[in-house]
């Protein structure tokens, strides 16, 4: 959440990110937090889940790239945790 990310749209990538979380009923299994630099700027707005990265994403980008990229990594998570 740092000055280049700002720079990158991160404050207009996190309200969609809890939308997206709300509309899969993610909220109480998920904790969003901030995080200042993890040294990744050349990849532009990076998340991480568990221990992968999420790169790249922007706002015009961020819908897409939660379905397609981290909720599938949530999903493989939660089936892991079941086992």
């Amino acid at each position: 959440m740092g000055s280049a990310c700002h720079q990158m749209g991160v404050y207009e990538v996190l309200p969609k990110l809890q939308e997206l979380l709300a509309e899969y009923n993610l909220n109480d299994k998920i904790e969003l937090k901030g995080s200042f630099c993890l040294e990744t700027c050349s990849y532009g707005i990076v998340m991480k889940f568990e221990e992968q990265h999420f790169v790249s994403i922007n706002p015009q980008n961020v819908e897409k790239k939660f379905i397609q990229e981290i909720l599938p990594a949530i999903k493989e998570t939660k089936k892991n945790v079941r086992k």
